[in-house]
């Protein structure tokens, strides 16, 4: 069983991978600890949006995925 993680733009670059398979079920203090410390850091960031399956989570501490779900990290978004 497992959810696949999949980085964006700078935070994939972080990783070092576009993605990663994490076991399930996943949550929030799993989710942080299978990222390692700097990769936490950067998901912690307010401005960093987390979604489920596309579905954007307007509070990322309530993340809950299950086998075959798959959690992107989004970076912030800059520019004009």
């Amino acid at each position: 069983m497992a959810v696949t993680v999949v980085f964006i733009g700078k935070l994939a670059d972080l990783a070092g991978e576009g993605e990663r398979e994490v076991s399930a079920p996943l949550e929030w203090a799993r989710f942080r600890d299978a990222l390692g410390p700097e990769l936490a850091d950067a998901a912690s960031d307010e401005r960093t949006k987390i979604a489920v399956n596309g579905k954007v989570l307007s509070d990322k501490t309530t993340l809950a995925a299950g086998d075959g779900d798959e959690v992107a990290l989004l970076p912030p978004v800059s520019g004009g």
